[in-house]
């Protein structure tokens, strides 16, 4: 695969991540929208990093430690949400924002 169709999918994974981002009201969804431009910037870096230097396996270790990072960020951003749902029935962007008053 040549970088220019990895750094096409990385483009439209991110595109697509912030178009979720911003026309979705669902904090879940919000969520699910930051995922993909994450993604698409491990993406980027991922084919970069493999076409600059493919023998080496520090760039791999980078995108394994950014996905885990990645995982472990939306695992605590879902809790939070779960947590709220489950206490105030707050599902929305526009209702979560009533919670700092």
């Amino acid at each position: 695969m040549s970088l220019e169709a990895v750094l096409l999918l990385a483009a439209a994974l991110w595109c697509t991540g912030l178009f979720g981002a911003l026309t979705q009201q669902s904090i879940v969804m919000l969520m699910m929208g930051l995922e993909l431009m994450l993604g698409g910037v491990i993406v980027a870096a991922a084919g970069v990093w493999y076409h600059i230097a493919p023998g080496r396996a520090d760039g791999q270790v980078v995108v394994i430690v950014a996905v885990t990072a990645m995982a472990l960020e939306m695992a605590i951003g879902f809790a939070i949400v779960t947590a709220l749902f489950r206490d105030r029935e707050v599902d929305m962007t526009d209702m979560a924002a009533e919670l700092k008053e």
